[in-house]
């Protein structure tokens, strides 16, 4: 796939330089994910530069600003695999866990983590109010990450949990981020957070703003965070 190719000559300039199996990965991502669209919801976005620039090198453009190595990481909210799957196939010894709520959403990832032949990978059906207070997953993770799953300050709730000191959480934004960085100081500072950066900046081809957040964990969360499911979107931290 021509596209496939723009998008390893993108990576190249910052300095990403992917090989040919992991090429041959996205072009079969790309397969999966149009195919199994056809019977269940998982992107709006079918066009192959769409899904190339806005799915594929959306998610990976966090790595263009945090090193990415040898980490544990969880994506909250894992949907179709963005953004942790296409850093998982830039960066392989990422260690991943996979977060959703909707069980048929786990069964695609983990049929496309096989087909991938993905190592270190594992499967959460739940919700993140509940799984973050698992013992075994509390402040267990070196990165939180996340893509249009909430509104910061609800983010934060779900996120900062899971995350072990000096770990880092990193959400992925669209334009305009400002109004929830400044919504959300309240909750990351109450939930062991610091704001560290923001990093705004343009996708090819014209497809829009995005911004990158990234929070570092300097405290413990108190035990009462996460609150029951559903109240953090309720009743986000002021």
């Amino acid at each position: 796939m021509d596209m496939i190719e723009k998008l390893n000559e993108r990576l190249r300039s910052y300095q990403i330089d992917c090989t040919d199996s992991q090429l041959q990965q996205f072009a079969t991502y790309y397969d999966l994910l149009i195919d199994w669209n056809k019977k269940m919801n998982l992107t709006a976005i079918t066009d192959p530069e769409e899904v190339i620039v806005k799915h594929f090198f959306d998610s990976i453009t966090p790595a263009f600003f945090y090193p990415f190595s040898q980490q544990r990481m969880i994506d909250i909210g894992a949907g179709a695999g963005f953004p942790s799957i296409p850093l998982k196939i830039c960066f392989p010894d990422l260690k991943l866990t996979l977060l959703d709520s909707l069980n048929k959403r786990i069964t695609f990832l983990q049929h496309l983590i096989e087909t991938l032949n993905l190592k270190n990978v594992d499967f959460i059906h739940g919700r993140a109010e509940e799984i973050a207070r698992k013992s075994d997953l509390r402040e267990s993770f070196d990165i939180a990450i996340s893509r249009a799953v909430a509104k910061l300050n609800v983010l934060a709730e779900l996120s900062l949990p899971f995350i072990k000191l000096k770990g880092s959480m990193i959400a992925l934004k669209g334009a305009r981020a400002n109004e929830e960085i400044a919504e959300a100081q309240k909750a990351i500072q109450l939930l062991g957070g610091v704001f560290v950066k923001e990093h705004n900046f343009d996708l090819p081809e014209h497809f829009g703003e995005r911004t990158i957040i990234i929070i570092n964990k300097t405290k413990s969360t108190p035990i009462k965070y996460p609150r029951k499911s559903g109240t953090p979107n309720r009743e986000p931290i002021q």
